[in-house]
């Protein structure tokens, strides 16, 4: 169990405490259900009431809250509560992570693999032959590593992974459970008899630095080259990234999202869930794309916001709605 005073936390966050510095915590919690030994965080003033009959030894609060009652708890005062407590959790996390170390007797780890200092190597973990992995990589059960993988330093792969043969996982990922990176792209090229000839996928999968790949999402390898998935991209659960695409820096891409063949998404896009785009064509840095919309065609100007299917700029977006709710009233008025 990992233990801190409220000093130790507060100088972590660069905060100040109000009350007694000395008090310990061990776990994080709700402030709404926070017991004693617990911290929480205030950052939403609709949670205020609960600072009042929280349980929690502690609450990460802003430098400028001014309670309204009493409190039987104390507080660490930041400049912004929101962000501290992420950098706690974060920090958690990561001692956490740290003290699990070694490699379980039944992984099995081919002899030309190389591993780094600290590793943690979970049980029926299979790493195959010439796999590089750096230090401090944490790698769950039954998690597969195909032949000549590399895996920077301080990355971590969940519970049942596949990542298959050449593909290049960087520094700092977190590679959630189920997740398949390096599957065969879907590439077939049509036959005189109506049949399909399967066109090998020799390219790898190259993930960058800082990269999360949620649950059960499946990235493909490329035909030729490399899909590549830049630094600091986040990819939710259950996306699908066809073979060649390109998702630009520090973009973030919400659930049940395709993405076709040779696509580039730009850097620091925001695509919300269910989003599809055809393949071979661009989107430009800091587009935004709203929930179940269909995107057909390039978008080349950057900054701007699309939503529907097939998409259209947003503000466009609204106007035709407004208009399909008065559809019922003008038929009627038409039929009149």
């Amino acid at each position: 169990m990992l233990k801190f005073t409220l000093g130790q936390v507060a100088q972590m966050l660069g905060g100040t405490v109000e009350g007694n510095p000395d008090a310990e915590v061990f776990t994080i919690a709700k402030i709404q259900e926070a017991q004693a030994g617990s911290i929480a965080f205030l950052a939403n003033p609709k949670y205020e009431p609960y600072i009042y009959t929280t349980q929690a030894t502690a609450v990460i609060v802003n430098q400028d809250f001014e309670p309204k009652q009493p409190l039987q708890t104390n507080l660490i005062r930041v400049k912004d509560a929101y962000l501290a407590f992420t950098q706690l959790l974060e920090q958690y996390q990561r001692l956490r992570q740290q003290a699990q170390q070694g490699i379980a007797p039944n992984a099995h780890i081919e002899e030309s693999a190389q591993l780094g200092e600290g590793v943690y190597i979970g049980p029926f973990v299979y790493i195959g032959k010439n796999v590089r992995i750096g230090k401090q990589v944490k790698i769950y059960p039954h998690t597969f590593i195909g032949d000549n993988v590399s895996i920077d330093d301080h990355t971590v792969i969940y519970a049942g992974v596949k990542i298959y043969e050449g593909c290049v996982i960087g520094k700092h990922c977190v590679i959630h459970a189920g997740a398949v990176i390096g599957s065969e792209g879907f590439g077939f090229a049509p036959q005189e008899d109506g049949s399909y000839r399967p066109i090998p996928q020799v390219g790898i999968v190259h993930v960058e630095d800082h990269v999360r790949v949620g649950a059960n999402t499946t990235i493909d390898r490329a035909t030729l080259g490399k899909t590549l998935i830049k630094q600091g991209a986040k990819l939710d659960n259950l996306i699908q990234v066809a073979h060649n695409v390109t998702i630009g820096k520090h973009t973030v891409i919400a659930a049940q999202t395709g993405i076709a063949g040779s696509t580039e998404v730009g850097s620091y896009c925001m695509v919300g869930g269910q989003v599809g785009f055809v393949g071979h064509i661009k989107i430009a840095d800091k587009t935004i794309i709203g929930a179940q919309s269909g995107i057909l065609d390039s978008i080349t100007e950057e900054g701007t916001k699309w939503q529907g299917s097939p998409a259209m700029p947003m503000s466009q977006y609204y106007r035709v709605q407004a208009v399909l709710r008065k559809l019922p009233e003008l038929w009627r008025k038409l039929s009149k």
